[in-house]
């Protein structure tokens, strides 16, 4: 298969060739690694290859709605027994999953073709994928940007070409960042839809979960059927979709009552064109026979943000003393941004991570009363356009001061300066709209329906109830036949940083 018949077909569209007859699995591996081997020294979204393993899989028989489907799982929670797995972290690079992921059994179970895995930031603890480990991945339309995080890698992927869809996931927003970042579909399912076994019960306190991003929303719906259902890890069995979210796809979603914002608490103003994407959505949803209004938002988004980075940030003390106890690595094993945001976390008190965590009740409650009346809350996905490679490294004079109170165990007092304010403030700034979803346990997804006036991708969120994933695919379907996205791709060579594209065939 030549590499223009292979960008022409989306997940579904390669499998039905194979299903057919029409192209082996073998081929559609070997498209996979052409394109990879031209796009990736450009854009670093693979950080391992597992040339062995899928080798062995396209000499097997191979079943599934998938079978023979090329696909990059997450360098992140998402083991393959066997095989790397380091989540970007120094201390972890060399280790190896001792079980496959009940997430990745069942991508193995649709009969996807697993050849390499993707990079993310350490621990996926940003909103850009830049690990020391592995370096910076660069955003396909713009070599200069970041593709978002941390599913970062994954959506550079898929936005090059080297595969129509990729595993992700998502804790605040990890998916839908780097979806809006690089022109993709990114859905996050709801909470506990999609299962973490058989290591992991619910991780982040049920904040994060696992997904996809991909050009078309026929894969999305399809990768969901794949993945859904507890394991014997799970806490609790979240209602599943009573039908297929493949087979709905043709149903009209609406009208629907939607109420759009752009408001947010940690921007002065929003920029011009994330209020340009929410326009132009609002203005073909009207013309699509929706009913769309400008409400409030809903909750307190500054509480929100700051209860959300409590809870992360003891999650990464935890995560970095774990990592530190089986490795025996000391501070050179994790970066200084790690290192601080776990600091950060071991000086907040029981009481209030407990504190955080029992507002959780507030922030649903605010969402819920805008449902009773409203079928989604339309957004930005993101603040500002995707901003460039190393735009929140942390300054030099903060890495200095962080050092030394690092090395005096006084790293609490961080929380006593207005510098750390003013870092956090900044990274959740130019992404302020996607912890929602996670807080709440909803289900939300970006779309991407706006270009900047530099051709930069940046799209919209829709955030729905609970149970509510069928609604925003089959909206999203709409979406995508009124204003198609997936009939192109950045310029093949990425040489440059002008971001430009090329037509392909659509899926």
């Amino acid at each position: 298969m030549d590499e223009s018949a292979y960008l022409e077909h989306d997940g579904v569209g390669l499998a039905r060739l194979v299903a057919a007859g029409e192209v082996t699995a073998r081929e559609l591996l070997d498209a996979a690694r052409l394109r990879a081997q031209a796009v990736d020294p450009a854009v670093n979204a693979l950080c391992h290859w597992l040339d062995d393993h899928a080798d062995e899989r396209v000499g097997q028989p191979l079943t599934g709605p998938f079978a023979g489907v090329p696909f990059l799982l997450k360098d992140l929670h998402q083991h393959l027994a066997g095989q790397p797995t380091s989540d970007g972290c120094r201390a972890l690079v060399g280790r190896r999953a001792d079980v496959t992921s009940t997430v990745v059994q069942r991508w193995l179970d649709a009969g996807l073709v697993v050849f390499g895995k993707t990079n993310t930031p350490e621990f996926g603890a940003k909103g850009v994928t830049e690990p020391t480990a592995f370096g910076p991945t660069r955003n396909p339309w713009a070599l200069d940007r970041t593709p978002g995080g941390s599913s970062g890698g994954s959506a550079a992927a898929v936005a090059a070409g080297i595969v129509p869809v990729a595993a992700a996931s998502d804790g605040g927003g990890s998916i839908r960042i780097p979806a809006a970042c690089c022109g993709l579909v990114g859905l996050k399912p709801g909470r506990g839809l999609v299962p973490f076994g058989p290591h992991e019960s619910e991780p982040l306190d049920g904040l994060a979960t696992h997904g996809v991003v991909s050009r078309t929303v026929r894969d999305t719906a399809a990768m969901l059927d794949a993945v859904i259902g507890s394991d014997d890890m799970s806490p609790y069995a979240s209602a599943a979709p009573e039908r297929s979210l493949l087979a709905q796809l043709d149903e009209a979603p609406g009208p629907l009552r939607i109420g759009y914002t752009t408001h947010c608490a940690l921007r002065d103003q929003p920029h011009p064109e994330a209020v340009l994407a929410v326009e132009r959505a609002a203005q073909l949803l009207t013309d699509l026979g929706h009913r769309v209004e400008e409400v409030r938002p809903p909750h307190d988004d500054r509480q929100l943000g700051k209860d959300f980075l409590t809870i992360w940030f003891v999650h990464q003390a935890i995560e970095v003393d774990q990592v530190a106890r089986e490795t025996g690595a000391g501070d050179e094993g994790f970066e200084l941004d790690t290192r601080m945001m776990a600091a950060l976390g071991r000086s907040f008190s029981a009481v209030e991570l407990q504190a955080a965590q029992e507002r959780r009740r507030d922030h649903v409650a605010a969402l819920a009363a805008l449902h009773t009346d409203h079928d989604l809350l339309l957004t930005p996905t993101l603040g500002e356009p995707p901003i460039r490679i190393g735009a929140l490294d942390t300054p030099a004079a903060l890495q200095a001061v962080t050092a030394g109170l690092l090395r005096t165990r006084t790293a609490g007092l961080l929380r006593r300066t207005g510098i750390v304010d003013q870092v956090v403030q900044r990274n959740l700034a130019w992404v302020p709209y996607t912890q929602l979803a996670n807080i709440t346990g909803r289900p939300a997804i970006s779309l991407p329906l706006h270009r900047t006036a530099e051709g930069l991708p940046m799209g919209v969120q829709f955030v729905g109830r609970l149970r509510s994933e069928g609604l925003l695919l089959r909206l999203a379907r709409q979406l995508e036949d009124a204003a198609p996205w997936a009939q192109h791709l950045p310029r093949a060579s990425m040489s440059g940083t002008a971001p430009t594209a090329v037509p392909t065939g659509g899926a």
